[in-house]
């Protein structure tokens, strides 16, 4: 995300928490982060991942959307969404990341495109591992993805896909020499089931 983009995030969540009566050790919790690294983030100091900002925006009882953009999707029927024209969310350094769905209220799923580039460095590098509440799965629309989730290694193909529960870690790199791309639906976890 680009600095001024992370300042006015940081500015709503302080705002949000504030009103709420959360202290920064409260949101530091929730969001699996140390109370200093939810602070940098209050400050727009610190990139903010996408299951950072899902958690937050639950503590806070806000929408996705709302957290990000600083307004509240409004639209209940239905969406459309045209190529390209998701709401852009940096989640790693690198990987394009596109919620396709921003504009729906009240959603159930965060769905997302996703393109990670491919690099001979990052075929070879440890892969960086996350974790996140809830359930994901994903569907290789180009390319070839590596995932790992604990140790273990699939390898997955256009029109390969893969559904796992997020709470174990897992990461992934592109590999065969061209990005990959692939549809995210990330399911979070209700608070009620925590």
């Amino acid at each position: 995300m680009e600095i001024s983009n992370l300042k006015q995030i940081g500015e709503r969540l302080a705002d949000l928490r504030d009103i709420l009566g959360f202290t920064t050790a409260d949101m530091a919790k929730f969001t699996d982060t140390t109370e200093e690294e939810y602070i940098q983030c209050e400050k727009g100091m610190r990139d903010m991942s996408i299951s950072f900002l899902c958690k937050a925006a639950q503590r806070l009882r806000v929408d996705l959307t709302d957290l990000i953009m600083g307004e509240a999707p409004k639209l209940s029927v239905y969406t459309v969404t045209k190529k390209g024209n998701g709401l852009p969310v940096e989640r790693r350094h690198g990987f394009d990341y596109q919620n396709m769905a921003y504009m729906f209220s009240d959603r159930k799923i965060e769905p997302f495109t996703v393109r990670v580039p491919f690099s001979e460095e990052a075929v070879d590098a440890p892969i960086h591992m996350c974790v996140h509440d809830g359930h994901e799965f994903d569907m290789i629309t180009k390319g070839t993805l590596k995932m790992v989730i604990n140790d273990k290694v699939e390898i997955l193909n256009e029109g390969d896909c893969i559904y796992l529960n997020s709470k174990w870690p897992h990461g992934m790199v592109a590999v065969g020499g061209e990005d990959c791309h692939f549809l995210a639906i990330v399911i979070p976890e209700a608070e009620s089931d925590k």
